[in-house]
This record gives structure tokens, sequence and C-alpha cells, in this order.
């Protein structure tokens, strides 16, 4: 039986192309959605781009028929907007409207077809089961493999990367570590494994447990593009992301066939505004002076880094923080996401922190836009997801993960073990 899916606007924002996965069921868009898309639509960012784009695609088909009575879409389906004037809640907001356009659907005499209400809003789907109305969250990119892939590596008896098992395949192709004895393997593929080096320093920064060790060799290895970090908060994966970048800038040397000799013209570093796509110019200050609130963690990683000189001038404090030094020699180059579409970045060493607070759609556009000789660095907590519309399991990173899983050229890494402090591990595991 064909089902009648109505679509909140979240559901397009979060995949403008939302509409064209239901099948050959009928997709129903509520006028108060196709509304507050036209609000979005304006400005820069993430959000206002998808509601361009969802508003684009929308009126391709509308080209095609009549959206008041149904157009038909690629996957055998149709697109249907419907104005519902009728109210069944009380207090008559966008949500509400929403809500009520399924209802009326859902009690319509005529219709035989179960109703389903598809919202990425948590209080939208419980309002609408409150009424009676079947919900559900958005599915298509919803994510599983990787934290099958996650706990399988908890397994293991020393650190979250590292397996017992004979060559730590797990059934995946992508980059693993493997511990024998005092040895760990980098193993890749059905059967490639490499002996890594141990106790390998960066930048003045010694890894404190098995776990950083891996994740020291997957950042500074040139077989491997993209590296997903996770792992709860003082656990090293932005210290190190930043350090192994800095040490491939100016460190690292291109005599021989070193594994390590690649080198990048730049550090860059990203991470989202929550929530993403929010116009930061009501800020005072040029763009760097802007992004200083949102990027203070990555400044404070770089000053744990490099340090900050404590020299003297005419008997006055200096007051140059190293990190300072960085940025204004291109080293290190702090950039908002939001401009990053469109873009090409060849030789770049890019680091997204805050990876979890990304849609898959945000993910696709950043990696998109590696050129040659690009590496990718994604970091982030799946546990601490700050946008209202994501979940551990539909999130970017995740998302990520997913898809790269079976590629040989990609590390995903789960660390565990807080670096920070004693008092920070105790609070994360009390609190």
């Amino acid at each position: 039986m064909t089902k009648i899916f109505v679509l909140d606007t979240n559901v397009l924002i979060h995949d403008p192309e939302a509409f064209l996965y239901f099948e050959d069921n009928e997709v129903i868009l509520p006028i108060t959605v196709i509304e507050e898309l036209d609000k979005l639509k304006r400005g820069n960012g993430e959000i206002p781009y998808s509601a361009r784009q969802a508003l684009r695609l929308i009126d391709t088909f509308r080209e095609t028929g009549k959206l008041s009575s149904g157009v038909a879409l690629p996957s055998g389906g149709s697109l249907r907007v419907v104005i519902n004037e009728n109210s069944h809640l009380e207090k008559q907001t966008n949500d509400n409207r929403i809500i009520s356009t399924a209802f009326s659907l859902a009690i319509h005499e005529n219709n035989t077809k179960p109703v389903i209400l598809v919202s990425k809003d948590t209080s939208v789907r419980i309002k609408a089961d409150s009424l009676g109305i079947e919900t559900q969250d958005y599915l298509k990119d919803k994510t599983t493999v990787f934290q099958k892939y996650g706990n399988v590596l908890e397994d293991g008896k020393d650190a979250a990367p590292v397996s017992e098992e004979e060559n730590g395949s797990n059934g995946i192709h992508s980059v693993r570590y493997v511990k024998s004895g005092d040895r760990i393997f980098r193993a890749y593929g059905e059967d490639k494994m490499e002996l890594i080096r141990r106790q390998r320093s960066i930048m003045t920064i010694s890894p404190k447990n098995i776990e950083q060790e891996c994740a020291i060799d997957a950042l500074l290895s040139v077989d491997v593009n993209v590296v997903a970090l996770t792992g709860m908060a003082g656990t090293g994966k932005t210290l190190l992301a930043l350090a192994a970048g800095l040490h491939l800038c100016t460190k690292s040397s291109n005599r021989g066939p070193s594994e390590y000799s690649r080198k990048f013209e730049q550090v860059m570093v990203a991470r989202p505004i929550v929530p993403l796509g929010n116009d930061i110019g009501f800020l005072p200050g040029d763009i760097q002076e802007k992004l200083h609130p949102w990027m203070q963690p990555i400044y404070d990683n770089l000053d744990v880094i490099v340090g900050t000189s404590d020299e003297h001038v005419d008997d006055k404090d200096t007051n140059y923080k190293s990190s300072d030094y960085l940025i204004e020699a291109g080293i290190v180059q702090i950039e908002p996401l939001t401009y990053i579409r469109g873009r090409s970045l060849p030789q770049r060493y890019l680091i997204i922190d805050e990876a979890q607070n990304l849609r898959p759609l945000d993910v696709k556009t950043i990696i998109t836009r590696c050129g040659e000789g690009t590496k990718i660095v994604f970091t982030g907590d799946l546990e601490q997801i700050d946008s209202p519309f994501l979940d551990a399991a539909s999130n970017g990173l995740a998302y990520l993960i997913n898809r790269f899983i079976q590629e040989e050229n990609f590390c995903y890494l789960n660390l565990r073990k807080s670096a920070r402090s004693a008092l920070a591990e105790q609070a994360a595991k009390l609190l």
C-alpha cells in the first residue's frame, strides 16, 4: 500500500532533495513549508543555500504539471503542495500548521492511505503523535555501520583503536591498528599490514597512550587522505590534529621517499558556528575578530603546541602569542565553513573541528572542496551534538564514517582515554 508522507521544513533544510527519496509514495509539502523556505532563502550560509536549492528543485517539478494536483517524481511517487486552512491546535505557529495539514489528510473521509509526518524536530513529532498522527525522523542518511565498528574497537584490551584479532579487519577495509605484543601494525585492505613507529613525538607533543600513538600515525601517514577522530572531551583529538598539521607544514623533510615526507602549504582549520549557517555579522570587527569567540579552543591548542614567548623588550612584556605569529605568517588559517563553498583547496592540511554538528550535506560540500594533495581531518564527539535537528546517527561525521569505512585511504579512530587531566576524565565519567 502506498503512503502519504508530509514533510516538515527542517527535512528540506537538512537535505534539499529529500522529497525524491520516498519511493513510489505521495509526498506532501504544506504551503507553510514553502513560506518558511522563502523566508530562509536570503543571506549566506548553509541554511539559506539549502532553502534556495529546495525551492529551485520544487520549481523544476512545477514546470512538469500542477503542484496543487500532484506532479510525478522519478521514484514513481508524486509531489503535491497542500493549502490547509483548518487548525487542529490552539496556537497558530508554523509547526502547528504543518501538523494540522497532516492531521487533515489523516482524517479525510476519502483517504485510505496511511499518513506519516516526517520531521527532524522532536517537539513536532511529539505533538503530532498526541493527535494520533504517525511520525518519523528523516531516515535516508541515518547510519548504523559506524556504531558497529566502534563497538568492535571498544572490545580491545588496550585501547579503542587497537584490535587483538589476527588481522584486525573486523569486516572492513579502511585503516585500523593491530597490536601484537609490544608492536603495533597499521592494517588496511584485506591483508595489508605495516609496522608503525611507536612513541613518535610531534611539535613537542608526545602520545600519552596507545590510542594517541595510532592517531599520530594516521594523521601523519601519506597514504591516509581522510581521518575521522571521535571521542569525549580531553582525548586529544584537536590537539593531535593541529600538531600533525604543523609538523607536516614546518618540520617535515622532502628528502627521500619517507612515508612522512609529504608537506602541505598551510594548515586550515574550521569549526561550525552552531547553529550552522548563522550570520556572525552582528559581532564587531573584521572576520578574524568575529570568529575569535568560536575559535578560541583552536587558539588554546595552538598555544599549547608552540608555546608563548616570555621575552621582554625595553623592560615590557611583548604579549605576542606564538599562535598569532602562525596565523599572520599564513602557516595556519582560521576559516569559517560558510565561505568554503565554491573554493578549491589544494595542498592543504584541512581540519574540521566539532564535525558532529555538521549535516551530511555539509560534509559532502567540504570534502569536495579538497584539491590535489590535500588531507582532511574531521574531529568530534558523537555524544555532544549541539544542533537541534541532528543526532548520533544522522550527523555529518557519522555519515562520513559510514560511507568511507571500506576505503583504504580512510581511518576512523574512536579515542576513549582522556589525556587532559585526571579531573577531566573523572568529570567525563561521573557527570
